[in-house]
């Protein structure tokens, strides 16, 4: 895995300035560090060897040197588009996977990357054309941001590298801010910087005599196949995973995989072990506190003969919150449990399998479970009821905000969700804590200038979804899996465990998201998903004569601090510490009254999105001194010295 930057402007020499770019991501790529210089454009790229350890360095080139590419990832099928190219006439120099992709982009033009089936984030310069292509997977397991104005396009792994660039200036992007509040990620292709933006996954870019035009080479698109059979499709879901673990268990390094103790990781460590693969190294990591999972992971591990390592958080884990953050690049809740496990890792292995995936593929999450028992009821309910249910919950909302206790509103959400019923858009919303579809609860949440000033401008968070939900099909519950799918999973889970992984030099690579298992996944009925109000009710039949009964029948905890006991542990001492009402009014976004309410509440497990408000704010204070303040250079020299 590796990390790339890159900047086009006109009678610059940005050799140096990109070589900069690439030390802020010097972790993506410890082993090597290259730049190419062609006309305007300059490539960066940091190595981290795994493939081709001897001639892999990038770019790499065609046969003339007319076509150049930088790749973050890893192209799983590459072996077979080698031959292919090579029956073509193509003439390759490495054994790298990053090759084909010039040998495609020859043959194919921009069509190459419908060709590509791994995680990938890329670089393309065709000299010839003057054109640069920028390209992301199709999950967007790979991360690749961009900024371009008057004339400057400047791109990067991480946005870090682009505040380096002298013509672009930082600023609070309220916007991503407020979706960011209500979600705890941030959607779509905004991030909390103004003007940076990502590259959607399955889109590639194309800029072109100074025009950047953007374009999507692949989409969902589902059709449930009911003609399957329970059996037929238990045994194409072994085949399909067997093989996605196969394709992704290529590589000239060591492999290890994070075990959880749950029926995902246990999955992939029973095909590596189906594979034949003889040394499996297993990584599981504990919070101190009850749900910790050490027992089904160990119960897992002996039964593969796996070699098991645990560790577990420090008593005082958020003192590491601001190295999390700035590798984040985010103010994240669950930050902490991935960068200390791929610090575990590293020391072992560079390359490491994890169960991304396997919740939205197969619905495996709690909020499947609430939505299951009602998922005929919501396209039916008539459009009258469904107005006076939407007052019911305005009414339900000011009633508990009336009374004044925090410890009720998990119970007043409850009844709100019921309210929503017939509404699949707001029903999700509120399952997920989204709050401002509460209108006055912004008075809660914001400083009276703020509000004024900029919240009332704001789109809804339910503007960022209406889309995803129109364009999804199938019962309600297929178009949350569906929505889930290209949003939280893609915006908040990969994008946290690329970001902790690659903190520590490590590649994560996610075999439930390979191309060939979601679209089988995708194209199944919702019923063999989940039956009886059983999550993934297939994958535990498929697995059950190859995985423990423990395993098979576990309930889902998720990897996961819990909050109320991380508000005992120090979240309300740091909160304190550095919420305070004068950061605040100098801040100018939050209402102080709130945040002390908050802080001065006896500790109750109730309380658990308050916790979460805190260490979002929290969070986001530490990410203003990082990414807002003017210091980029220092803080660079402060985490690599």
């Amino acid at each position: 895995m590796c990390g790339i930057a890159g900047i086009f402007e006109k009678n610059q020499d940005n050799k140096e300035l990109v070589s900069r770019m690439l030390d802020a991501i010097r972790h993506r790529g410890p082993d090597d560090k290259s730049i190419h210089v062609s006309g305007d454009f300059t490539l960066g790229h940091r190595r981290l060897s795994i493939i081709d350890l001897d001639t892999g360095n990038q770019p790499i080139f065609n046969e003339d040197g007319s076509v150049a590419v930088i790749l973050n990832g890893e192209i799983y099928n590459y072996r077979e588009l080698r031959r292919e190219m090579e029956a073509r006439g193509h003439r390759f120099y490495t054994r790298s996977d990053t090759e084909v992709i010039v040998h495609l982009y020859e043959e194919y033009d921009t069509r190459f990357v419908q060709r590509l089936n791994g995680i990938f984030a890329l670089a393309l310069l065709d000299n010839r054309r003057g054109r640069l292509v920028l390209a992301r997977d199709h999950f967007g397991v790979k991360p690749l941001h961009y900024y371009i104005k008057e004339g400057v396009l400047v791109f990067a792994s991480e946005q870090k590298s682009i505040l380096l660039h002298p013509k672009f200036t930082p600023r609070l992007n309220h916007e991503a801010l407020h979706l960011h509040l209500n979600l705890r990620y941030t959607q779509g292709d905004q991030t909390l910087l103004r003007d940076v933006r990502r590259l959607p996954p399955a889109h590639f870019a194309v800029f072109e005599n100074g025009l950047f035009s953007l374009h999507r080479y692949w989409q969902l698109r589902p059709r449930a196949d009911r003609s399957v059979t329970e059996g037929e499709a238990a045994d194409r879901l072994n085949e399909l995973l067997k093989q996605a673990v196969k394709r992704q268990v290529v590589s000239d390094v060591p492999i290890g995989v994070y075990l959880s103790g749950g029926l995902d990781s246990s999955a992939i460590v029973q095909k590596m072990s189906e594979l034949g693969i003889d040394e499996i190294n297993t990584f599981t990591l504990g919070f101190n506190e009850p749900t910790d999972e050490f027992e089904d992971a160990r119960r897992v591990a002996d039964f593969f003969h796996t070699r098991h390592h645990a560790t577990t958080l420090a008593l005082d884990p958020l003192r590491q919150l601001p190295a999390a953050i700035w590798h984040a690049e985010e103010p994240k809740i669950n930050l902490l449990q991935g960068y200390n496990l791929s610090a575990f890792v590293h020391p072992v292995t560079k390359v490491i399998l994890g169960g991304v995936g396997g919740d939205e593929l197969f619905a495996g999450y709690d909020i499947h479970r609430f939505i299951y028992p009602f998922n005929r009821w919501h396209d039916r309910v008539p459009r009258p009821l469904l107005r006076l249910l939407r007052w019911k919950a305005d009414f339900v909302f000011r009633l508990q905000q009336g009374a004044g206790g925090m410890r009720h509103d998990e119970y007043r959400r409850g009844v709100q969700m019921l309210c929503a019923m017939g509404d699949i858009e707001r029903y999700y919303l509120i399952l997920r804590n989204v709050w401002d579809h509460d209108a006055a609860f912004y008075k809660q949440v914001y400083a009276p200038g703020f509000l004024r000033d900029v919240a009332g401008a704001v789109p809804r968070v339910a503007e960022a979804f209406h889309q995803l939900f129109s364009q999804a099909v199938g019962t309600p519950l297929d178009r949350v899996a569906a929505v889930e799918l290209q949003s939280k999973m893609v915006n908040d889970y990969l994008l946290v465990e690329d970001r902790v992984s690659m903190a520590h030099s490590v590649e994560e690579r996610v075999p439930f998201l390979d191309l060939d298992l979601v679209e089988f996944a995708f194209n199944l009925p919702i019923e063999l998903k989940i039956k009886h109000n059983t999550t993934k009710y297939l994958l535990r039949r498929a697995l059950a004569p190859r995985l423990p009964p423990e395993i098979i029948h576990k309930k889902k905890r998720g990897f996961a601090a819990n909050p109320y006991l991380q508000f005992k542990k120090d979240l309300r001492e740091v909160a304190t510490h550095i919420l305070t009402p004068e950061r605040l009014r100098d801040q100018g976004i939050f209402n102080p009254d709130y945040i002390r309410r908050i802080l001065d509440h006896p500790p109750h497990p109730r309380l658990r999105w308050h916790y979460n408000h805190l260490w979002i704010l929290v969070g986001l204070a530490i990410w203003e001194e990082q990414f807002l303040r003017g210091r980029v250079e220092e803080h660079i020299e402060a985490y690599y010295r």
